[in-house]
């Protein structure tokens, strides 16, 4: 046999595998189907007795979610950028019993959050919606999808500073249940103003934005991916 016919079973093998090497390579990492959504509460004075709302909000989207999706729910408070403003959070379990169990204690703690909630004197919006890029970023989800069940009034206290961009790319924003305060029913313009500046900031970020105020059309929530 000559030294050719006695390694081409090797060199065959070798083509073989490197062959098998590209065509994963080509393919890549299959994209990730799973869902994150990270909730923010303003608990503001203005704001809060809006509050009873949003148990209706988490609870319809815990139902929809489902194996592997993460779901977060937190406080927006005078300085809102801190992991102790998370008040649940969850990534649930691929067994639906174990699943269930965990929107079961998701949905206890934040009724008892809401039983004891009390008022914030600020409105920190931006460090709430820098803490959420920061959880959902780490989950690694196909979507990620920030609701902001806010007035969308932010005030901040003095010395902070929130002058920073958000990285927002592939993150949906979606704006719930935007009250008008008493000065908007004086200038409507102030309410218009604020929902316009908030659009061209998320947008400018790299971010898509929607505002959904009619809470009986809770289907448009969670889009399909």
């Amino acid at each position: 046999m000559s030294a050719l016919g006695k390694y081409a079973p090797a060199v065959a093998r070798a083509a073989l595998a490197a062959a098998f090497a590209g065509a994963l390579a080509g393919c890549g990492e299959p994209a990730a189907r799973n869902t994150g959504v990270y909730l923010l509460l303003d608990t503001s004075g203005t704001y809060s007795e809006e509050l009873d709302k949003a148990e209706q909000i988490i609870n319809y989207t815990l139902a929809r979610l489902d194996a592997l999706d993460s779901f977060a729910v937190a406080r927006i408070d005078t300085g809102s950028f801190s992991e102790k403003d998370i008040v649940a959070k969850v990534t649930l379990d691929d067994r639906p019993s174990t699943a269930n169990m965990q929107k079961r204690q998701f949905s206890d703690s934040i009724g008892g959050f809401l039983d004891g909630m009390r008022p914030a004197p600020y409105t920190d919006i931006t460090g709430g919606l820098l803490q959420a890029v920061e959880f959902l970023n780490e989950k690694q989800p196909g979507r990620k999808t920030i609701f902001i069940f806010s007035d969308l009034k932010e005030d901040l206290e003095e010395g902070y500073v929130r002058d920073v961009t958000v990285p927002l790319d592939g993150f949906e924003v979606v704006a719930l249940n935007v009250t008008k305060l008493r000065s908007d029913n004086i200038d409507p313009r102030e309410y218009l103003d604020r929902l316009e500046t908030w659009r061209k900031r998320v947008e400018s970020e790299g971010g898509t934005w929607r505002v959904i105020n009619d809470l009986d059309r809770l289907e448009a929530l969670l889009r399909p991916i």
